[in-house]
């Protein structure tokens, strides 16, 4: 079989496996993300891709080549959540969810800090010190796009769900902030010489750049919207400018010595928040882009689901380090949004639940273990396998809670969606 046939075989697998498992998963009550997940690891390298039957699973060969998918998955999802930046709604909740984002994410910081130091002096030579703290930084990062696909497929709507999304957003903004200035202190740690370029310049750097490029390219967006009026030609124009965006911020240089990098997640979020702020029928392009994504997200769980390396269980030491990282992010998430929703003064379900549904984690945590890896050698290794263990259960586990919080919280209502097939069986 040719490449061409072999990947688009694959792709196709993965597709209907993530759908048929989902229906499976709706029978139990579990979100749909879940079901995507769980199939990508049962068709992934690790299980029926380790047969290297073509057309049974995905193999790790295959894996490498479908990162445009997950590029591009993760464009979109930065887009959309770009739409809960609107100005009306912020004048609403936009100090809350300013405060709220930024405080959770420092805390969940300070106690993954003080519970892996702590371990490193107990195993050194297992855990070190750079590796603590760049796993503290892992931490603060949430999955938005897990959180989304549970908003989207309950249709959850009410004051936790319109907080819930700005912050979730802002997290991760922040958990760039905080990775990049402990990585480049981890760096100087690992090479015993501090090096501030790498701790405060490109860090600061790489976040305004990648804002300012968003905010370009959502403007450019608005005025090329404009000159169509089909509905298809407006689609594709945003798909266009989301690809464009997400291509844009792959790019990276040095001018002086200094490393320009951008965000992605950053750059095609401000795409997002300037186009829905300036742009007078935005609020259903956004809901069009959505649909239109469906088939690329669910790719790109089932890819991510395929990527968990499960080999890590077979290591008994970085199974404990990461139970005692997942226990210490899981208490700095919840008490950290405990504490700053009582002092933004939120209501009681939001204090009650929100920092249960930011434990999910993934792409974004992934990203920032896959840096590590690359650089910090023997440490980054330890750090990658510790956030695919964690990733493996918060996106197993994390769904499920974010969806019972917002069914207790009253944002998704408990009789749930009827299929317009459903609705034709009881008229007749």
């Amino acid at each position: 079989m040719n490449t061409t046939a072999s990947i688009l075989l694959s792709l196709s697998i993965a597709l209907l496996g993530g759908l048929l498992l989902s229906r499976l998963a709706k029978k139990v009550k579990l979100p749909a993300v879940t079901a995507y997940l769980i199939a990508g690891v049962l068709i992934g390298p690790f299980c029926l891709g380790a047969f290297g039957i073509e057309g049974l699973g995905i193999t790790q060969e295959q894996l490498h080549g479908f990162g445009i998918i997950c590029d591009l998955a993760l464009g979109f999802i930065a887009f959309s959540m770009g739409n809960e930046f609107r100005v009306s709604q912020l004048k609403k909740i936009g100090k809350q969810a300013t405060i709220i984002g930024i405080l959770q994410a420092v805390i969940t910081t300070i106690v993954v800090d003080a519970f892996l130091i702590g371990l490193h002096f107990i195993i050194p030579d297992k855990l070190s010190l750079s590796a603590a703290i760049v796993l503290a930084a892992v931490a603060t990062a949430t999955a938005p796009a897990a959180t989304l696909m549970v908003v989207k497929q309950y249709k959850a709507k009410g004051e936790l769900t319109d907080i819930l999304l700005p912050v979730v957003a802002l997290d991760d903004a922040v958990g760039l902030i905080v990775f990049a200035i402990s990585f480049g202190i981890a760096k100087s740690l690992s090479a015993g010489a501090v090096d501030i370029v790498s701790i405060i310049l490109e860090p600061l750097l790489e976040i305004g750049l990648s804002l300012l490029l968003g905010a370009l390219m959502g403007v450019l967006f608005t005025l090329c919207e404009k000159i169509f009026h089909s509905r298809s030609k407006r689609m594709a124009v945003t798909v266009t400018f989301v690809m464009m965006t997400v291509a844009i911020s792959s790019l990276q240089f040095e001018i002086g010595g200094i490393h320009i990098a951008f965000s992605s997640l950053l750059s095609c979020m401000m795409l997002g928040t300037v186009f829905c702020n300036i742009c007078d029928f935005s609020e259903e392009l956004m809901d069009r882009s959505d649909r239109w994504t469906t088939p690329i997200l669910i790719l790109f769980f089932v890819i991510s689901g395929a990527e968990l390396n499960l080999s890590i269980f077979g290591d008994i030491i970085i199974v404990l380090i990461g139970v005692i990282y997942i226990i210490s992010r899981s208490l700095g998430k919840y008490f950290g949004a405990n504490l700053s929703a009582r002092l933004t003064k939120c209501s009681p379900n939001i204090i009650k639940y929100l920092g249960i549904t930011l434990l999910p984690q993934a792409g974004v945590a992934l990203g920032m273990a896959i840096k590590a890896s690359a650089e910090l050698g023997a440490d980054g290794l330890v750090i990658q396998n510790i956030t695919l263990f964690a990733v493996l259960i918060y996106e197993i586990v994390g769904p499920f809670l974010t969806k019972q919080c917002l069914l207790k919280s009253g944002d998704i209502d408990p009789k749930g969606r009827i299929s317009q097939r459903e609705i034709n069986k009881n008229l007749s």
